[in-house]
């Protein structure tokens, strides 16, 4: 078997540029050129048709929503909760597929990596999570004090917002905490979470005097499971040929969910259309909301689309030379299913499908940086989170100093970091930067009419970093993954994984 057919364009096998020469930019088609117009057209329908199909599903949800909206004025819960059925189902198949493809991935690719390289890898990824979550953060202020979205609104029409009592210092502590959790098995359902209570015979307003109390939430500790998994992955690669049973496991268990993925994923279409369709439905006047946080709007929108599609591919062509427009819409299908279900966590296995099946990434890279990135690398939502917390300030004509717009920085991409990747979880950590500015956490009701929207809209960015920068880590470790051997217990070509079914390329774990 030929090596130079089996590595993806970004493999960096230099001497062998003859035989790893393509002339289509998918990994499986390294020696079948079509000849004709017609033959070009239909491998691109062929590698293409997913994608325009989930892309087609968001646009029919965006049409559907509006009919149904213009048929009737109020529909109740109940007949939204029929028309998001479709959705909901499939967004349950996804997220079902969470736990054991982060847990498999990050422990069956950082297991079969030395530990020289593992390293390597992983601090080339927070390098990169850190430089865009700044950056984004950056762009947001500077965006949001230019355009001054807040300043011709008023607030005495809000309601108060239902927001937990917490301080910046328990934020943050729960942080660290859910890195270490004390059951792994409570961690695959809740979350730790500090509550401060006021007492009954309590009159202080000072909430640093109020009662502690340690409690857990309902859903995925993914940080701790992230955590455990990269630490079992490094003491599985320690161990040499003793490890190996174990760390075939999950060799087997990783390559098992991704072929289960795409299962779901051709779902994805009618799937994305109700979800879409439902919060359209959904939604209170549009005309209203736009006319109340029109600025603030076109403010996250303008900071999301420099952010995503000009920043973050200018710093993938920066480190690879490469076209990083042809590598993002060869991410489209993901994209499409981030704005419809709006969870990066969700995304997770369709991201990591359209990584190594169409951009060719190296899945020893996609598995090990992918899961990392869903947990703690939200651009999208750091920008959200420091134009929101300066746009109430502005409502509330409060003048924010340099020392308060320097925390609103750290704070927004600590808050990003600890923000789950589910629908609208950034509001939670909303409070973390209100609460270092001295604004009400209440003030979040500001911008809750329009959130549901924007929330799509920044975890199709959060994807698209998270991608991006699962190529550019796989481009500077080319030559140290290309000089390692490769497993051959991964993907089967007969199995399933990938959209092309029985002529997807081999790639190893």
């Amino acid at each position: 078997m030929e090596v130079a057919t089996e590595l993806s364009p970004l493999s960096g096998m230099d001497g062998q540029k003859a035989k790893a020469e393509r002339s289509s930019y998918y990994p499986q088609e390294a020696d079948r050129a079509p000849l004709s117009f017609r033959g070009k057209f239909a491998t691109f329908m062929k590698h293409n048709a997913l994608t325009m199909l989930t892309v087609t599903g968001v646009l029919f949800g965006i049409g559907l929503g509006l009919i149904l909206r213009n048929a009737r004025d109020n529909w109740t819960k109940r007949e939204i909760m029929y028309i998001n059925y479709v959705g909901e189902l499939f967004l349950r198949m996804l997220k079902s597929l969470i736990l054991p493809l982060i847990m498999a991935s990050l422990i069956s690719a950082i297991g079969s990596l030395d530990l020289s390289l593992s390293s390597k890898i992983g601090g080339r990824a927070i390098s990169y999570y850190m430089l865009t979550t700044v950056s984004a953060v950056i762009l947001g202020i500077i965006l949001v004090n230019l355009i001054q979205p807040g300043r011709n609104q008023h607030s005495t029409d809000t309601k108060n917002a239902t927001t937990r009592n917490v301080l910046t210092s328990d934020t943050l502590m729960d942080l660290v905490r859910n890195m270490f959790p004390p059951n792994l098995v409570e961690a695959c359902i809740a979350q730790h979470q500090t509550k401060i209570i006021q007492g009954v015979n309590d009159t202080t307003d000072n909430k640093h005097e109020w009662e502690i109390k340690f409690g857990t939430e309902p859903g995925t500790n993914i940080l701790g499971l992230v955590v455990f998994s990269t630490v079992l992955g490094i003491t599985l690669g320690k161990m040499g040929d003793n490890g190996k049973p174990l760390l075939n496991f999950f060799e087997t268990l990783s390559t098992a969910m991704m072929i289960i993925t795409n299962w779901v994923v051709w779902l994805s279409p009618l799937g994305v259309m109700f979800l879409v369709a439902s919060k359209i439905v959904e939604m209170e006047t549009l005309s209203t909301v736009v006319s109340q946080l029109g600025m603030y709007f076109l403010t996250v929108i303008v900071g999301l689309c420099i952010h995503g599609f000009i920043i973050l591919p200018s710093i993938y062509f920066l480190f690879t030379r490469r076209n990083p427009f042809t590598y993002v819409s060869n991410m489209a299908q993901a994209m499409a299913t981030a704005f419809g279900t709006s969870s990066s966590s969700a995304t997770l296995p369709v991201a990591i499908a359209c990584l190594e099946d169409r951009n060719g990434v190296d899945p020893r890279v996609t598995r090990f940086v992918m899961p990392i990135g869903a947990t703690i690398n939200m651009d999208g939502t750091a920008l959200y989170e420091a134009v929101a917390a300066i746009f109430i300030a502005q409502v509330r004509q409060v003048n924010l100093t340099y020392g308060q717009l320097a925390a609103i920085s750290i704070t927004a991409t600590a808050a990003s970091i600890g923000a789950a990747g589910i629908p609208q979880a950034g509001l939670v950590t909303m409070v973390m930067v209100l609460d270092t500015v001295g604004l009400p956490s209440g003030d979040i009701s500001l911008i809750l009419a329009i959130d549901w929207l924007l929330d799509r809209c920044r975890t199709t960015v959060n994807v698209v970093g998270d991608s991006l920068g699962a190529g550019i880590v796989n481009f500077l470790s080319r030559n140290e993954l290309a000089a390692l051997p490769r497993h051959t217990s991964s993907q089967n070509k007969n199995g399933g994984g990938g959209s092309g079914g029985g002529d997807n390329h081999t790639t190893a774990i």
